[in-house]
């Protein structure tokens, strides 16, 4: 089964357009925002709306088919975050400068450790953008 051009939309619709890992806004950058599959295909995830999200072309990359990291705090090996099931707000936060992304919890350090959330290219982005007056996203 592929992802139809209606779930498409639904997924954007519902993730703002941003990405639903670091919450990259689509006017902000270069590529399009990609259909994520939350469990990968690969690991015996669906083409359901409920197993979709919206990601960058950098978060999509290093997610690839992850689905669980080591906590670089605890060295516990955890699920990856789920933006279907899982509160981003709960698991991460901004630096104070806006620029990166905080994991508060241990699925939120595995992720921002799996996805490299804090890569130069993305830190260096963000600080454009808080001068812009474009983030960080409320």
């Amino acid at each position: 089964m592929t992802v139809t051009e209606y779930v498409r939309m639904l997924v954007r619709k519902r993730a703002k357009n941003r990405c639903e890992y670091c919450l990259c806004h689509q006017d902000y950058v270069m590529g399009r925002l990609q259909i994520d599959h939350v469990r990968p295909i690969a690991k015996g995830g669906a083409d359901t709306e409920n197993n979709l999200c919206l990601a960058c072309e950098l978060c999509n990359q290093h997610k690839w088919t992850k689905t669980e990291e080591t906590d670089p705090q605890t060295g516990e090996r955890v699920s990856l975050f789920n933006p279907r099931t899982q509160n981003w707000k709960k698991h991460f936060a901004w630096s104070e400068d806006g620029t990166k992304i905080i994991g508060l919890t241990a699925c939120g350090r595995a992720t921002v450790s799996a996805l490299k959330l804090n890569n130069t290219l993305a830190v260096i982005v963000r600080r454009n953008w808080v001068c812009a007056g474009w983030h960080p996203p409320e």
